[in-house]
């Protein structure tokens, strides 16, 4: 899939496409949050999306400069401001997190350290009423990060990668290997 078509929801002062790799600098203290724990609301992160309709698997593969807590970047399914799931790697304790968040009018937020060296390559495949949320580390075998609550209505969603960087302005991200089209899991043990 070209970057063709789709939409950023805020673009990135600085971001460009050479070749099949997209490269985005956050805008300052950007973020996509609502409300739990902390009390604000945020939907000013940048998220480049395509619109898909119904049943998908959605993969990515991306990188980024993480330093600053909370450097982010992913993969995202958005309904709108209130309602989406982001999921990808987060810069919190000084390491990197495996990270996602599911937000419907609330946001969640579950992370796990993981090591890695480079690139990390994620899946998201939406099933009727949940969103099957794998990632990848140098090539292995797909394992799930978790399994999620998400509505089949609407029944259009914006889908695509997406970094923000809460605490500071320049986090730099790439993203390459987008694709979206059937669901390429049908089952979550098979």
């Amino acid at each position: 899939m070209t970057w063709d078509g789709m939409i950023w929801t805020n673009p990135p002062a600085d971001w460009s496409v050479d070749g099949g790799t997209l490269t985005a600098r956050s805008g300052n203290r950007t973020d996509f949050w609502q409300r739990t724990f902390y009390g604000f609301q945020r939907d000013d992160g940048h998220a480049f999306l395509a619109r898909r309709e119904g049943r998908f698997s959605a993969t990515l593969t991306f990188d980024g400069t993480y330093a600053s807590l909370y450097d982010q970047a992913g993969l995202m399914i958005r309904v709108d401001g209130g309602r989406w799931i982001k999921f990808g790697i987060e810069w919190t304790d000084g390491q990197a997190h495996l990270s996602v968040v599911v937000t419907d009018g609330r946001s969640d937020w579950s992370a796990m350290p993981v090591v890695r060296a480079g690139p990390l390559s994620v899946r998201a495949t939406r099933l009727a009423d949940a969103v099957l949320l794998q990632y990848r580390l140098d090539g292995a075998a797909w394992a799930m990060a978790r399994l999620a609550p998400f509505a089949a209505e609407p029944r259009i969603v914006g889908v695509g990668p997406y970094l923000c960087s809460p605490e500071r302005a320049g986090f730099e991200a790439t993203f390459r290997d987008f694709s979206v089209g059937a669901p390429e899991v049908e089952e979550l043990h098979a």
